[in-house]
């Protein structure tokens, strides 16, 4: 029988383990976990994404800060903001929430956040420490992170001999993953939008990840039998039953693919609530190398 992942019951149990290292954290050095969100304009669904953060960070004991920038808000002075936040010792970690308006580059300001303040994992230096492995000093990408909690959970930490596929390159998602996996020793294909054949190259993978924005493109043809699907897409369409109504769907058609596959990541309810839980994890593990503590691991 096929295993559906429950992401919301793993992410709660990732909280629970933040929220733990965070009091300990606190009652043994005073110092109090903290994170400042910097929102850059008045984007409805940026908003609701930050406020999402700063609750989920405050429900976790830290201190929590939101930064609001006008829309107007120039180069420099964002840049200004985050050089401020990069000297200040009681924030561990720096979230700026991304897009940005058009008239800004995103680009130099990720890469002006402090590496062990990197929360979202961008930054080219903790880029190039998951393709060495180094997970001990880096920070990791947080979706990535949590789709790889879900792939560990199935397989083990030891993925050897086991063929692995990611559509998706993005800087964000596809070439973490890709990397995470070869870290593990899974045998690691990355497909994108100019790859031949597909359907076919699917059929080989043990693990399937798929992050490519294209509402159930996956099928249950493309599937290997017994195979881990792990489905990052977040792509909303309008029903069919009900006219100006909307549902969120996956990359992948769930309700055919799950008669294929072994274990699989449904939509909503599936990576999604990890990405958070794994933002919270790089925050408290910030902290706690600032203060001179053992890596927090999960």
């Amino acid at each position: 029988m096929t295993v559906i992942i429950d992401g919301k019951q793993v992410a709660a149990s990732v909280l629970d383990a933040v929220k733990e290292a965070a009091a300990k954290l606190e009652s043994e050095t005073g110092k109090k976990t903290g994170l400042a969100v910097v929102i850059v304009g008045d984007d409805p669904a940026s908003h609701s994404y930050v406020g999402a953060k700063s609750r989920m960070a405050k429900e976790c004991g830290f201190n929590s800060i939101q930064h609001t920038l006008t829309p107007d808000t120039t180069q420099d002075e964002l840049a200004d903001l985050v050089l401020r936040l990069n000297d200040d010792p009681d924030i561990h970690g720096i979230l700026v929430q991304l897009p940005l308006p058009s008239h800004l580059s995103p680009d130099p300001v990720i890469q002006s956040i402090r590496p062990e303040k990197d929360v979202d994992g961008l930054n080219v230096t903790n880029a190039g420490k998951v393709s060495i492995g180094d997970t001990k000093t880096g920070l990791v990408s947080c979706t990535p992170a949590g789709a790889m909690i879900f792939v560990r959970s199935a397989h083990g930490d030891d993925l050897s001999g086991l063929n692995a596929l990611v559509i998706g390159r993005s800087n964000l998602f596809g070439k973490p993953m890709a990397q995470l996996l070869l870290n593990a020793n899974a045998t690691v294909t990355i497909a994108h939008s100019t790859t031949k054949d597909l359907p076919a190259l699917c059929r080989t993978a043990d693990i399937l990840v798929v992050a490519v924005g294209q509402p159930e493109m996956v099928k249950a043809g493309w599937v290997k039998p017994g195979a881990t699907v792990i489905d990052v897409g977040i792509n909303r369409v309008e029903t069919l039953e009900r006219s100006g109504k909307s549902r969120l769907v996956g990359d992948v058609a769930f309700k055919e693919c799950v008669e294929v596959a072994d274990i699989i990541t449904p939509v909503p309810g599936g990576v999604g609530p990890m990405t958070i839980a794994m933002l919270m994890a790089n925050t408290v593990t910030a902290a706690i190398r600032a203060n001179g503590y053992p890596h927090f691991a999960f």
